[in-house]
């Protein structure tokens, strides 16, 4: 296969992490507010204590330069006081009586702001927006969602909104003025199986929603999320996998929503979810659903299943072959299917762990068979972009196909996160057998 297109083309979009983008967080004292005796007290019970103690005056003032000072970074800051005064009642046990300018003035004590991407914005994927409503012509409405890293490397779901003009030129519209995290649903079904139910309000834009990590599982990390928009006989579901990160252990979940404002966050189960970078075929396969997914640390394997939710170990499909992936291999996202094949997106890692981005295809009946693969990368670090977070890395966990084009957003060593489009037939004719 010959083209004399040009294969890659930068767009003009560079994301970076930007400190003042901040999401109010429970402030946890190292003791949870517990009922004790008066000589036995937490440190929660002690901070409540000395807002009590305030005068009346003292404590409205007090509350009021609150509310003015940071009621611009967050639109309702009222309401998230009150809802953190709310888990805060254990603290309050041993007063009978309190007004609701010291019960607010508590809330606010328990409140911190987090600069959720203040380390890295890093690891894209790309799919279409639900509401595709209000383009001109050959316009697409997409959504970018990315990895946001904190103090502590903490990581954040975050995302962003977006266009692809009829040439193929990309937009990415600007970052919101406010962050809004998620509201964990308080019965979510199976809580104790770690399934987990967020939601935001509906007045709050797309590009201002975060997922922040609320279950144990999760504490230290929501990372690299696949997104893929799913077609089950018609309907349109966006799944993405990603990998939970206690502080201790790690385990892939499943995110679903119809419409980026309600999720639903599942553990997967099996051995194959051990491990990271699984990510989901589009449809199913035969009946089945079907993931790519690395189960020793430097292979590719086909998994299938019935259970959407449960993995068994799969069939290893692609080993590390070139010097360009002499390390490791793995998937970028999920497979994007062409009349060719399958087309895989893959990072692999070569010497001194530099990280580049290259291709497979599979075949279109049976993609455990590899019908061709890049023996060169296809985005690589650049001289003069290796330095950041984490030096000598691009890196995608997803593609989406428009046209005779693939939009592939990717990130630059954790610092920056940009867009590219190549030309599909190039790409193929790059492949070798």
């Amino acid at each position: 296969m010959s083209t004399d297109r040009p294969l890659l083309q930068r767009q003009a979009v560079s994301l970076r992490p930007d400190p003042a983008r901040v999401v109010a967080r429970a402030f946890k004292p190292a003791t949870e507010p517990r009922q004790l005796n008066p000589i036995d007290k937490s440190r929660a019970n002690h901070i409540v204590d000395r807002v009590l103690a305030l005068g009346p005056a003292e404590a409205a003032r007090r509350l009021a330069e609150v509310l003015e000072s940071f009621a611009d970074r967050h639109p309702h800051l009222l309401a998230l006081i009150e809802a953190r005064a709310d888990t805060m009642e254990g603290a309050f046990a041993a007063h009978v009586m309190f007004t609701p300018t010291q019960r607010r003035l508590v809330g606010a004590c328990f409140v911190l702001e987090y600069a959720f991407e203040a380390a890295a914005l890093c690891n894209p994927s790309i799919v279409s927006h639900p509401d595709q409503t209000g383009l001109a012509q050959g316009e697409q409405r997409i959504v970018l969602s990315l990895r946001a890293i904190g103090e502590g490397h903490i990581s954040s779901l975050t995302f962003r909104t977006g266009r692809i003009a009829g040439d193929g030129s990309v937009t990415v519209d600007p970052a919101a003025r406010f962050a809004s995290p998620a509201v964990l649903r308080r019965k979510a079904p199976n809580a104790a199986r770690g399934v987990a139910e967020v939601e935001f309000a509906p007045d709050t834009e797309l590009g201002e929603r975060v997922i922040f990590p609320v279950t144990d599982a999760q504490a230290h990390g929501i990372e690299d999320a696949r997104f893929v928009e799913f077609d089950d006989d018609g309907r349109r579901t966006w799944y993405a996998t990603y990998t939970a990160y206690s502080g201790r252990s790690i385990r892939s979940e499943l995110l679903r929503t119809d419409d980026f404002r309600s999720f639903r966050m599942t553990p997967l189960t099996g051995p194959a979810a051990r491990n990271k970078g699984m990510a989901l075929f589009p449809r199913r396969l035969d009946g089945a659903f079907a993931m790519i997914g690395r189960q020793d640390n430097e292979s590719l394997y086909l998994i299938r299943s019935d259970d959407l939710h449960h993995w068994e170990e799969g069939q290893v499909i692609l080993r590390p072959r070139f010097a360009w992936e002499i390390v490791q291999i793995g998937n970028c996202g999920s497979p994007i299917e062409l009349d060719e094949g399958w087309l895989l997106l893959t990072h692999g890692v070569g010497p001194m762990r530099e990280y580049a981005i290259g291709a497979v295809l599979l075949d279109k009946t049976d993609p455990a068979r590899v019908l061709a693969r890049s023996d060169e990368p296809l985005i690589r670090p650049e001289r003069a972009e290796r330095d950041g977070y984490v030096p000598n890395v691009v890196y995608t966990c997803g593609a989406m196909r428009r046209g005779e084009r693939l939009i592939v957003p990717y990130a630059i060593c954790d610092r920056s996160t940009t867009i590219a489009t190549l030309d599909i037939a190039a790409l193929l004719a790059t492949l070798q057998g």
